[in-house]
């Protein structure tokens, strides 16, 4: 089995990607749904958010609010922060947050692909992840996928997407991006790219010929010992 991680930074397309390689018959599972599971009230990792990050960022059920975190995390859109955050860089928060949630995320999708290994030795894989290098996670995967596409549609996507003015979309792309390796780098450590700034039948070509290659390298990768 090939162990492939999808990455991608903000309103690149990452997930649409990923989609397109499920309808191809690839494994896919994200990493984001992974994290919402184990954020959920009762949970271990939902405790240790909470009590690091406080009881304001959750809502009136018990339940933590992303956008609320988000805030905490990388700090409001407006680019005002709250009283807590104040003497702390963004960076520093998410890589607190990682902290909290990367190994048991990590640790679901190892689960999780090795049952795909157990059920399907011969196939594909794939983990959609948004921070792969910057969690020092690329070593887990035989191939890593970049999805990047131009600044502009970044914000446009963005905006469209949540529903507010290009130059909110705009600064917010900007502040979550602070927080990650640029694309240029990344796209250097990827095995394969795909730029996602054409057409979506552009996209879904560059979908297929990666996806040609991966399965070249599955019938490669040899076969875990027993």
């Amino acid at each position: 089995m090939l162990k492939v991680g999808l990455t991608g930074g903000i309103a690149s397309g990452k997930t649409a990607v990923g989609e397109m390689f499920a309808r191809r018959g690839v494994h896919v599972i994200q990493a984001d749904a992974i994290a919402h599971q184990l954020m959920e009230p009762g949970s271990p990792v939902y405790d240790q958010v909470v009590r690091h990050f406080g009881k304001e960022i959750l809502d009136a059920d018990g339940q933590i609010n992303r956008r609320k975190l988000a805030e905490v995390v990388f700090g409001k859109p407006n680019g005002h922060s709250t009283a807590n955050d104040r003497s702390r860089q963004p960076s520093s928060r998410v890589n607190e947050l990682n902290k909290l949630v990367h190994p048991a995320v990590i640790q679901r999708q190892e689960e999780w692909m090795e049952e795909i290994g157990r059920r399907e030795p011969h196939d594909i894989a794939m983990v959609d992840a948004a921070l792969i290098f910057e969690a020092g996670a690329a070593k887990r995967f035989d191939k890593v996928i970049v999805v990047t596409c131009d600044p502009e549609q970044r914000a446009e996507r963005l905006a469209a997407r949540l529903r507010v003015d290009p130059e909110t979309a705009q600064r917010e792309v900007v502040r979550r991006l602070a927080a990650q390796i640029p694309d240029e780098e990344k796209v250097r450590m990827a095995d394969y790219v795909i730029r996602n700034s054409g057409s979506l039948s552009d996209t879904e070509q560059q979908v297929h010929e990666v996806l040609e290659k991966l399965r070249e390298d599955e019938e490669e990768t040899p076969l875990p010992s027993l």
